[in-house]
């Protein structure tokens, strides 16, 4: 699509300091290696059916070849204090300095905590060395949660959090209207928001498929709008959404400050796309 010349440096912006999240299944780390500049942060998933394990170890060796990653604690899998502590202790040893909590998906808490906050909770009160601490936002909402709910609980572990990243919205204007409700309930978090990468459907159906059946359909309930889009010919691009947010980066009104985005795994194919952009910026540039 064309891309406006007002929004050019704001889309640069945010193109150069993206993030990407990854599933920690079969190939991803080589997948990584080979496609990803070590200068973009990245996100590592919990699975309910593979547990924390598979998302630490991956962590610890990416964090090894010199990535910045913030795997995901997922509340509901973690057992205890006890073992909070160890996996703050090997993160550490790793040099992992970076968390990303959620409350996760398993029907019931494997432990004592039933939710992000109560997770976040004792981060604090044990104490940590994670420079950065992201928690999720629902511009759309939540399936199984009410908007009130969800917007208590983001208030409530806002202090404990260092920044925001959205689940997948595909309206700019309503995730733009979400960040200015943020802002004006005294919530002033950075928020990144999450778009997919650049991917296709049958890389879905393959990390659902890889997934088991109760994880996966919890997985593709929650991809709001997304599998449509699959069908398109050629897959999704996210270049329409990119370059309508893209104005809302630098706008005082609310605190968007970039892009997160959802690779699927399919890396080499989203990093193709964020440099081809950034290559028509540079020439709409010099024009």
């Amino acid at each position: 699509m064309p891309l406006p010349s007002v929004a050019a440096p704001a889309l640069a912006q945010a193109l150069n300091t993206v993030s990407y999240e990854i599933l920690p299944l079969r190939s991803a780390e080589e997948s990584v290696l080979a496609h990803v500049p070590r200068t973009i942060p990245l996100t590592i998933t919990t699975t309910e059916a593979k547990g924390l394990a598979p998302t630490l170890d991956l962590a610890r060796r990416l964090a090894g070849s010199g990535y910045s990653v913030s795997p995901h604690l997922a509340a509901r899998l973690v057992r205890d204090k006890r073992e909070l502590a160890d996996i703050v202790g090997q993160l550490r040893e790793a040099g992992v300095d970076s968390v990303f909590v959620i409350a996760g998906d398993a029907a019931e808490p494997a432990g004592c905590f039933p939710d992000s906050l109560a997770l976040l909770e004792v981060l604090e009160v044990n104490g940590h060395h994670f420079r950065r601490i992201g928690i999720a936002g629902y511009p759309e909402g939540h399936a199984g949660i009410s908007r009130e709910l969800i917007d208590r609980a983001l208030e409530r572990k806002a202090g404990h959090a260092t920044h925001v990243i959205t689940q997948m919205c595909f309206d700019a204007a309503t995730t733009a209207a979400w960040a200015r409700g943020l802002k004006a309930r005294g919530i002033g978090l950075p928020i990144h928001v999450g778009l997919p990468g650049a991917v296709n459907r049958q890389r879905l159906i393959r990390i659902s498929a890889g997934l088991g059946l109760g994880q996966s359909a919890r997985f593709l309930r929650k991809q709001r709008g997304l599998l449509w889009r699959f069908l398109l010919p050629g897959g999704y691009r996210p270049d329409r959404l990119a370059v309508r947010l893209a104005p809302r980066i630098p706008d005082p009104g609310d605190e968007i400050r970039g892009f997160h985005l959802f690779t699927f795994n399919e890396l080499e194919r989203t990093e193709a796309w964020r440099r081809a952009l950034l290559a028509r910026i540079t020439d709409l540039e010099h024009r």
